[in-house]
C-alpha cells in the first residue's frame, strides 16, 4: 500500500522552496574588511542561510560583563564611495546603532560613551550596494496591485531580482583595556521574498542594518553564534522600543527611535530618509 505524505512532509517541502528561492534571489554581499578591527586572528566561517559571516567570541569574558558602551557606526574610506548621501549614509549607520543598542539591552546596561563599561563596541560599513530605485518602484507596484484583485487567498508577488542592494560590515567588542573580546565580519544581500523594496539607494542598506543589529547583539548577549538555529521570542522591552516606545537605558535614545511611521513608510516603499531622521530624541 502507498504511503500519501503527511501534512509535515508538504508543510517541510514548502520551507524548503521557500528557502531555495530566497538563496537563489539573492543580492551577493561580499565579506569586505577595512582594517577597522583591532585583530582578525581566529575568525571562524559561521554562515546563516542568507548571510556570511566571521566570527570569535571570548564567551566567558564577554558573559561576565555587565555594561556597554557603544561608538557611533561609521563608513570605511571603501564604503564611503557607494552612491549615497551623507545623510543616507547616516541614516543607515544610526539604524546600525539603534538596533545595535536595543538588542544588547536584553541584558546589558547601556552607558553613554566615556563613561565607564565593561565593553565599548564599534561598527564599521565595509561595503554598501545601493538598491535601484527604478526597479524597486516597479517591484513596489506589483506588489501592490493584488491587492486590488478578489481572492480568497492573499497573493505574495516576490521582487525583481536585478538591483537588490547589500550591506558588509565589520564589529568588535573591546574591554577597557582595549583588548578584543568579540569580532563580527557580516555580509548579507537583499532577497526577493523577504525583503521590502524601498524606493531609494539606501532602502536595503537600511533594512539590513536592523538585521545585522539583532545579530550582532545576540552574539554578544549570548556568546554564541546568532545562527543557533534555536527560536526565540522577542523581548518585551525589545517589541516596544521597536515600535516607537521609550528604550529601556536612556542612551539608546541617542540614536533616536524608529516608530510607526517609519514601519508604515517602509511598507509604502519610502526612503528610509523620509521617514527617519537619524536624530537623537533630546535635539528633536
Amino acid at each position: 500500500m502507498r504511503m500519501r505524505p503527511g501534512k509535515s512532509f508538504w508543510r517541510s517541502a514548502i520551507v524548503c522552496a521557500h528557502l531555495a528561492v530566497c538563496v537563489a534571489g539573492c543580492a551577493t554581499a561580499p565579506l569586505d574588511t577595512s582594517g577597522a578591527l583591532s585583530s582578525y586572528a581566529d575568525l571562524a566561517p559561521e554562515d546563516g542561510i542568507v548571510t556570511k559571516t566571521r566570527l570569535r567570541i571570548d564567551k566567558a569574558t564577554v558573559l561576565k560583563a555587565q555594561s556597554v558602551a557603544i561608538v557611533p557606526a561609521s563608513f570605511s574610506g571603501a564604503a564611503s564611495q557607494a552612491e549615497l548621501t551623507n545623510k543616507q549614509q547616516r541614516v543607515i549607520a544610526n539604524a546600525i546603532d539603534r538596533s545595535v543598542c536595543i538588542g544588547l539591552s536584553d541584558r546589558f546596561v547601556l552607558v553613554p560613551l566615556g563613561q565607564p563599561a565593561d565593553l565599548i563596541v564599534h561598527v564599521t560599513v565595509t561595503h554598501v550596494t545601493v538598491t535601484d530605485a527604478g526597479v524597486a518602484a516597479a517591484s513596489k507596484a506589483a506588489s501592490i496591485a493584488p491587492m486590488f484583485i478578489t481572492s480568497a487567498t492573499p497573493i505574495v508577488v516576490p521582487r525583481i531580482p536585478i538591483g537588490m542592494g547589500t550591506l558588509s560590515v565589520e564589529a568588535e567588542a573591546r574591554d577597557a583595556g582595549g583588548k578584543q573580546k568579540a569580532a563580527l565580519l557580516w555580509a548579507r544581500g537583499a532577497d526577493m521574498l523577504t525583503s521590502n523594496a524601498r524606493i531609494a539607494a539606501s532602502g536595503d542598506a537600511y533594512d539590513l542594518a536592523s538585521a545585522f543589529g539583532a545579530d550582532f547583539s545576540k552574539l554578544l548577549v549570548t556568546g554564541e553564534t546568532p545562527f543557533d538555529k534555536k527560536i526565540s521570542m522577542p523581548t518585551m522591552q525589545r517589541v516596544k522600543s521597536s515600535f516607537g516606545g521609550e528604550p529601556k537605558y536612556a542612551t539608546c535614545d541617542d540614536f533616536g527611535r524608529s516608530g510607526v511611521s517609519d514601519f508604515i513608510g517602509g511598507k509604502m516603499g519610502l526612503p528610509p530618509e523620509w521617514v527617519d531622521d537619524a536624530a537623537p530624541v533630546a535635539t528633536r
